[in-house]
C-alpha cells in the first residue's frame, strides 16, 4: 500500500470525526512529543499546608515534587503560566513568586541555584510542572524576611505583600507543626506504630481477606528471561522450573513492593490441614489497586531483565532502582 494512498485514507478518516474527536487525538499527541525522556512520577498525592490543598509527587530518581499550581496557591499566588510555556519565570530564570526587585536581598545563592522548574511525565501520562518540595520553605523564609526588613525600615508591611506574607507564616506555622509532631513520634518511639498502621492501610487496600480465583498473572516473558540469565534452557511454562525461582520470584517482586509485605501475605494465605498454601500469593491482591501495582511492578522487573546482558548487571540495576523492602538479605539456597 503506498505511502500516498496511506495519507489519502488518513484524511478522510480525519474528515469524518468529530472537532472535539480531532482536538482530543491531536492534544493526545502533542502531550505524548512534550513528555518524551521526561522523569516519571511513581507517587502522587496530595496534603494540607493551613488550608491550602498541596499537590505532591515522587518522581523515579527519588525527587519530591510539589506542582507548580499548589505552589503558587500555597504562597497565596494564583497567576496561571505564561501560554504555551508552562513555566512562570523571568529572564534570569527566577520564578514567577520570586522575581520582585524588593525580594532579591533576601534570596540566597542556594535558592537561586535550586528553583529550576522541574517537568516530568504525571501518572496518567500528561506533562507535570513543578518545583522541588524543600522549596517552599526557603521561599516562605525570603517573604518572612522582607517583613521583617519592612516592619524595620518602615514600621509596616506593604498591602502588595501582605497576602504572601501571611502565607509565607501559614506554611512555616504549618511545616513546625509537622516537624515537632515528627519529633515526638521519634523520642517516644511512636513512629514505629505510626508507619506499622499507615502500612497496615496500605496492605488493607491492597490485599483481599480471602483467596480469589487464580488467574495468570506473570507473563511468560518474566519466566523466559529468567532463563535466558541464568543460561537455561527454556521450554516453555508447561514444564516445572527450578524450585529457586520461587526464590527469585519472592526476591524481584514481593520482597520489593512494600516492606512486610511478603510477610503479611504468608500471614493471609489459608492453609490445607497439613499446613500447605491453598494457593498463589498474588490470588490475595486487589482488583482495583493491588493488581495494578503487581503488574507495573512485574512489568518493570521483566524490562530490566531484557535489557541487560548478565545475570549480575540485572541484579545490580534492579537494587539501585527498586531495593529489597524491610529485611534485605540473601536465602542461602544451592542453585542447580
Amino acid at each position: 500500500m503506498s505511502s500516498e494512498y496511506q495519507s489519502k485514507g488518513g484524511k478522510e478518516r480525519a474528515k469524518r470525526m468529530s472537532p472535539e474527536r480531532r482536538s482530543e487525538i491531536a492534544k493526545k499527541a502533542a502531550e505524548a512529543r512534550w513528555t518524551s525522556g521526561l522523569p516519571e512520577a511513581d507517587f502522587e498525592g496530595g496534603f494540607s499546608i493551613g488550608d491550602k490543598k498541596v499537590d505532591a509527587a515522587v518522581l523515579r530518581d527519588g525527587r519530591r515534587i510539589i506542582t507548580q499550581a499548589s505552589f503558587l496557591r500555597a504562597l497565596g499566588r494564583s497567576r496561571s503560566p505564561k501560554a504555551g510555556t508552562g513555566v512562570l519565570s523571568t529572564v534570569d530564570e527566577l520564578p514567577f513568586f520570586l522575581q520582585a526587585n524588593v525580594l532579591k536581598p533576601f534570596i540566597t545563592n542556594d535558592l537561586d541555584m535550586s528553583t529550576k522548574t522541574v517537568f516530568y511525565r504525571t501518572r496518567s501520562g500528561g506533562k507535570g510542572v513543578g518545583y522541588d518540595a524543600t522549596l517552599i520553605r526557603q521561599v516562605a523564609d525570603v517573604y518572612l524576611r522582607l517583613k521583617d526588613h519592612q516592619l524595620r525600615e518602615k514600621g509596616e508591611v506593604q498591602a502588595r505583600y501582605a497576602k504572601m506574607i501571611a502565607a509565607a507564616e501559614s506554611i512555616k506555622n504549618a511545616l513546625a507543626d509537622v516537624g515537632i509532631v515528627a519529633l515526638v513520634d521519634e523520642a517516644t518511639g511512636y513512629q514505629d506504630v505510626r508507619n506499622r498502621l499507615a502500612l497496615q492501610e496500605v496492605f488493607d487496600a491492597v490485599l483481599r481477606k480471602e483467596l480469589a480465583a487464580w488467574a495468570k498473572r506473570f507473563p511468560d516473558e518474566f519466566y523466559k528471561q529468567i532463563f535466558r540469565l541464568r543460561g537455561w534452557e527454556w521450554k516453555g511454562r508447561h514444564v516445572n522450573p527450578p524450585q529457586i525461582v520461587a526464590h527469585y520470584t519472592n526476591d524481584f517482586v514481593y520482597d520489593r513492593l512494600a516492606p512486610g509485605l511478603r510477610k503479611e501475605l504468608e500471614s493471609r494465605m489459608p492453609k490445607t490441614k497439613s499446613g500447605n498454601k491453598k494457593g498463589r500469593l498474588h490470588q490475595l491482591f486487589t482488583d482495583d489497586i493491588g493488581h495494578p501495582m503487581l503488574a507495573q511492578h512485574v512489568h518493570m522487573v521483566t524490562m530490566f531483565m531484557k535489557a541487560a546482558a548478565s545475570w549480575d548487571e540485572f541484579k545490580r540495576n534492579l537494587d539501585k532502582v527498586s531495593p529489597k523492602q524491610g529485611e534485605n538479605y540473601e536465602l542461602s539456597i544451592n542453585e542447580p
